[in-house]
């Protein structure tokens, strides 16, 4: 670990960012340009000290999941996060490549709708970042780890992943989860992540299994979907989805026909401000 380079690096690069960048206001009384510590720590999901540790070339190594929400909040390029990751003593596994990094342009159209229900997904379909909204509308998906970080994982094996669609549209969504998975299989020629989460489901669903030997293909748009909230009740939704160049990606933006009772709904949902409700 090289700590001054280390310090070096996130200093530069967060008194590169301005808080429009990320969506903070600027405020009257800011002296600096830049992003302040708090600030940076804040978007990480991280105590000041811990980050102001790292700067000051103090504390413990920093693990990979911590730098990876360090570059995330900084907004850096995949090569930026690489060698964030290679001045820290790690070394750069094949599994943050590609999908696992937020795409500093979604990151900056994600900022931007901080009143809106959204998230980026990867094409395994693991959530990586969720406005304050989709969490209070689909729970906090971002924090699972291990195989349950997908989607289709916890469908197929976690019955309490299912409770906020109603039970008529279980068939449904399981097909389509279904489709979209086999299509990263077919993307990713059977790459080892997704051959294991296949391999994994395979062997723990019943359910999943014969869906899968049917090779469904996912359509071009997102059907409409239907969302139980325990305090506004249920919500038709559409989900319009913006893909990176590389369609590792996906920006899933939650909307409801104008006038609509949903409409009205997910209009409530964005100015409750209810962050601390988080779905388990």
């Amino acid at each position: 670990m090289d700590r001054a380079q280390l310090a070096h690096f996130l200093r530069t690069r967060r008194e590169a960012l301005r808080p429009e960048d990320v969506g903070l206001p600027r405020g009257r009384r800011r002296r600096t340009g830049g992003l302040r510590r708090e600030e940076v720590a804040a978007l990480a999901s991280m105590s000041v000290d811990y980050y102001s540790r790292i700067e000051q070339r103090r504390g413990p190594t920093p693990s990979e999941r911590m730098l990876t929400a360090i570059a995330r909040a900084l907004r850096l390029s995949v090569e930026e996060r690489d060698h964030l990751l290679r001045l820290a003593g790690h070394a750069v596994p094949p599994r943050l490549s590609g999908g696992d990094h937020v795409d500093p342009g979604m990151m900056r159209v994600l900022d931007r709708l901080e009143d809106t229900p959204a998230q980026v997904m990867n094409h395994l379909g693991e959530t990586l970042k969720q406005t304050r909204p989709a969490v209070d509308l689909m729970g906090d998906d971002a924090r699972h780890t291990g195989m349950a970080r997908s989607l289709a994982y916890r469908w197929f094996t976690d019955p309490g992943s299912r409770l906020i669609f109603p039970e008529d549209d279980h068939a449904a969504h399981g097909r389509a989860i279904t489709a979209l998975l086999r299509d990263a299989y077919t993307r990713d020629r059977g790459g080892s992540r997704v051959t294991a989460l296949v391999d994994a489901l395979l062997a723990a669903s019943t359910e999943f299994a014969p869906i899968w030997h049917e090779h469904p293909v996912a359509g071009p748009y997102c059907e409409a979907k239907r969302i139980r909230h325990p305090r506004l009740g249920l919500l038709e939704l559409h989900g319009e989805n913006l893909l990176d160049p590389a369609r590792s990606q996906t920006l899933v933006i939650f909307t409801a026909v104008p006038g609509s009772e949903s409409h009205e709904k997910l209009r409530m949902l964005s100015a409750s401000g209810d962050p601390a409700r988080a779905r388990t």
